[in-house]
């Protein structure tokens, strides 16, 4: 007979799950063993493609096909017995039973998780009345209540609302709601905080946090983030190549890690949590400063909303960008930041203000005067590094079709110098140039990332704007190409300016740091001082909400909270 220690709720025990291809069999999980505590939190913690998701999936039995458990156990408490939920068929009535009921989850990207033709409200209803014998009007004043509990303002109001309607934040929130509705023992999170900004994270974190607590429920929380991990952890069990190489106290880990990937990993979180030492000091702003390579002057974008209300979605920014300078800027979701980028660029049109840049012969051209084709020559000099690796890459291009494009179009070069042209891109971004006949697909994150990189030097150009182009990569992998980037900045010249709501890599990468709000520049300086000592109220926020690496000194549980002016 199973049995189980009284504090224990599930207990898995040499897990192992293969992927059955056409060619071989991934083992994607090798023998993982962990207990969940209750009120404790377990955090899996690894790259991506380490197996902590198939392993969380196991434990609902949702691994996507052919994914197959192969063996062990996985042994949940039910009252007066343990069941084995790895000897259970995954479409059974007890299988479902579990699910939601017994063990709650939170998924990734609440956006795809959230059915789009539904209110939230209807959603969390039938997630409770799958777990209860409620009627639809007790349901519903369940659902309102656990809306509450999650922290929605006017939850009667909002439940009747469609996911579109939600921000990021908010979104997560109504998952956790419905992942709550069965009230189960266990709470399963898989990388909840990961789409969000720093300070919607840390407002996620702490309400997960408080709730798990409360309902004295087990959590298993997966992420790739090992700030997080210290600010709420519990126990920390470190996955590679789909086993656990380390597993132990959150304290134990961080201060007296045995295995070289635990080391590795710790190493990579705490170098973003200062400066680069290859990084030039930042532009002295003297009258003997170099001219400016741009000058945003008072930019605006006002957007039109239904009702005849508008939206300023950029207000009345200006500021300077040096040669050889990486200015960050930096905000929440939803403050402007990657359109004021694109207004720089003018793949959005501007409202209002200027944007003027200058040359490498000295002349200064006004951006926002321009036509299409003084355009397209301004764009040869100025490029965009995208966000996502995954879908800024045409898949059905080549890497050096990809690479190449821009100088097919701008006819710049064909033939054998195209191709030589092409190795050299790749060989100064770190790739082998054998590789520029395959396709993105057979490539990683961090490659990807890369190949978006050489893409966007093809032309040789002298200003870089990059939009949250690591926001996607792994820790180890972000530093990586940072480091990347710091290098042919000092090759080539380059200036950046780049957006990103991760303070860690801005402070890390940038000389001067930009923070906007609502559309404006609430706070510009050197980044050090604003990482360190900053002025304005909500940047404190932000720079108080960054989790930090050490579970000896947990910076979100005092962090400072903006509370916005009364507007009249």
């Amino acid at each position: 007979m199973n049995t189980l220690p009284d504090d224990v709720a599930l207990s898995v025990e040499n897990l192992s799950v293969d992927f059955r291809l056409r060619t071989h069999i991934l083992h994607a999980v090798e023998n993982v063993s962990f207990q969940l505590k209750r009120g404790e939190t377990l955090c899996l913690v690894g790259e991506s493609g380490s197996g902590k998701s198939v392993t969380a999936r196991s434990l609902l039995q949702i691994v996507d096909r052919p994914g197959k458990i192969v063996g062990g156990r996985i042994l949940l408490r039910n009252r007066d017995a343990v069941t084995d939920v790895a000897t259970l068929h995954p479409d059974s009535t007890a299988m479902r039973a579990i699910r939601g009921r017994r063990v709650g989850l939170i998924f990734q990207e609440p956006m795809s998780s959230l059915s789009p033709v539904h209110t939230i409200g209807s959603q969390i209803i039938e997630a409770i009345r799958l777990h209860t014998a409620m009627d639809k009007k007790a349901a519903r004043a369940r659902m309102i209540e656990l809306l509450r509990q999650v922290e929605i303002p006017n939850a009667e109001k909002m439940a009747d609302r469609y996911t579109f309607e939600f921000s990021g934040g908010m979104r997560q929130r109504a998952m956790i709601a419905m992942a709550l509705a069965g009230d189960p023992d266990i709470l399963i999170a898989d990388e909840p905080t990961t789409a969000l900004d720093v300070t919607t994270q840390a407002e996620i974190l702490d309400l997960i946090k408080r709730l798990q607590v409360g309902r004295g429920m087990a959590m298993l929380l997966i992420t790739h983030d090992m700030g997080v991990v210290a600010e709420v952890a519990d126990e920390v069990a470190v996955m590679r190549f789909g086993r656990i190489v380390e597993h132990g106290s959150v304290d134990a880990i961080y201060h007296a890690a045995v295995h070289p990937y635990t080391r590795q990993l710790l190493a990579s979180t705490v170098k973003l949590t200062r400066q680069a030492d290859v990084r030039k000091p930042a532009v002295a702003l003297s009258s003997e400063a170099p001219n400016p390579v741009l000058c945003v002057r008072n930019l605006g974008k006002t957007f039109g909303l239904a009702g005849n209300s508008t939206l300023k979605a950029v207000d009345e920014a200006s500021f300077d960008l040096y040669p050889g300078e990486n200015l960050g800027i930096v905000g929440e979701s939803g403050s402007g930041k990657t359109t004021l980028g694109r207004l720089i660029l003018r793949t959005v049109e501007p409202t209002t203000g200027t944007v003027l840049y200058r040359g490498a012969d000295g002349t200064q051209t006004d951006v926002t005067a321009l036509g299409k084709k003084e355009l397209r020559a301004f764009h040869r000099e100025v490029r965009l590094v995208f966000q996502d690796p995954f879908a800024s890459l045409n898949p059905r291009m080549t890497v050096k079709e990809v690479i190449g494009d821009a100088l097919i179009v701008n006819g710049l070069a064909k033939g054998k110098e195209l191709e030589n042209k092409v190795a050299e891109l790749m060989r100064l971004v770190g790739l082998d140039p054998m590789g520029m006949e395959r396709y993105p697909h057979a490539f990683s994150g961090g490659q990807r990332q890369r190949i978006g990189i050489a893409r966007a030097l093809a032309l040789e150009p002298r200003v870089i704007i990059a939009d949250e182009a690591t926001s996607a990569l792994d820790v180890s992998i972000r530093s990586q190409i940072l480091d990347l980037l710091l290098d042919i900045r000092r090759r080539l010249n380059l200036s950046f300016i780049f957006i990103s709501h991760d303070i860690s890599v801005v402070r890390y990468f940038c000389d001067r740091v930009a923070v906007m709000h609502r559309g404006r520049i609430v706070e510009l300086g050197e980044a050090e001082q604003i990482c360190t000592a900053p002025q304005e109220a909500y940047t404190k926020s932000l720079i108080s909400a960054v989790p930090n690496p050490d579970p000896r000194d947990k910076r979100m549980m005092h962090r400072h909270r903006f509370v916005a002016p009364a507007t009249v």
